[in-house]
């Protein structure tokens, strides 16, 4: 028998009818087991997010056992300035978005296409970055947030603190290099004899067959942004600057429960939508075997 053939339930026992209710029944079991333990907890929060504040402490598990309180998403919006902290995140994950796509975008194309002679070297220094533990940067990059040395005014209390260590990805730049190692070589050969210059090449070649790839980096870079607590908690300080991810802890002891359950999914639409949007192209991209046919 061919050994990609083999499991660990021979081939003449799937045949056996007995054999395949067992294993469908498994599967079943399975796939519902792991759907309950993705999905179950943002249903929880949904349901959480319309129900009164008794009734979740009561029977945490129940359906709307007294109705449903649509008021607790108002509130958070509007009395608890929600709308003002989604709006922050908003911003600094678009900003975040595009420094990183920039950076990853140019610096793949550096490393992979242009190969200049040292390129071998800078790609072993954008690697090393990697091991380096975020927490012993934090201070140095804080420092330079905090005197900028060629602007020389701080940038504390500006997105700008936020989206230019952003941009700063060593592992966005690999990822999108490695896909940039397998677009054809041919093709960059023969635009180059037709006097296509770099930049030519970059915005009308190499961005076009790279959409799976700028599908991930931006999964990757919203949600990163999305989810970031101590670097926008320490260069944002004004509470009106700050994103969701810093003011959700800070409000959480003067909000009602159910207000605050309300915040927390609304906290979650976007990365949840992004994901929904981008997951086909997320996942024929996570193993990046190939970047075009033919």
């Amino acid at each position: 028998m061919d050994s990609t053939t083999r499991g660990i339930v021979a081939r003449a026992d799937r045949g056996r009818r007995s054999v395949r209710a067992s294993l469908f029944s498994l599967n079943g079991l399975l796939l519902i087991g792991l759907v309950g333990l993705g999905l179950g907890p943002m249903l929880w929060l949904a349901k959480s997010a319309i129900t009164p504040t008794q009734d979740t402490l009561r029977t945490p598990l129940a359906l709307f056992p007294n109705g449903v309180d649509w008021a607790n998403v108002s509130a958070a919006w509007n009395d608890v300035h929600i709308s003002l902290y989604f709006g922050n995140t908003l911003v600094l994950a678009i900003g975040a978005w595009v420094m990183q796509i920039l950076v990853a975008t140019t610096g793949g194309y550096v490393l992979s296409i242009l190969r200049p002679a040292y390129s071998r070297v800078l790609e072993g220094m954008v690697l090393s970055t990697l091991f380096i533990p975020s927490v012993v940067l934090l201070v140095p990059l804080y420092l330079t947030i905090l005197h900028p040395p060629v602007i020389g005014t701080s940038l504390i209390n500006t997105y700008w603190a936020v989206w230019l260590p952003a941009g700063a990805n060593a592992f966005n730049i690999l990822l999108v290099k490695r896909f940039f190692d397998a677009l054809p070589r041919e093709v960059f050969e023969a635009a180059s004899t037709d006097g296509a210059g770099p930049f030519r090449m970059f915005w009308s070649m190499v961005l076009p067959m790279s959409k799976p790839i700028l599908g991930v980096v931006s999964v990757f870079a919203v949600i990163n942004s999305w989810k970031d607590f101590l670097w926008p908690l320490l260069v944002l300080p004004n509470p009106a600057m700050q994103p969701l991810s810093v003011r959700l802890p800070s409000i959480q002891s003067t909000t009602e429960l159910d207000v605050f359950l309300a915040a927390l999914a609304i906290s979650t639409l976007i990365p949840v939508v992004l994901f929904l949007g981008f997951q086909r192209m997320f996942l024929n991209s996570a193993g990046l075997g190939g970047a075009v046919k033919g």
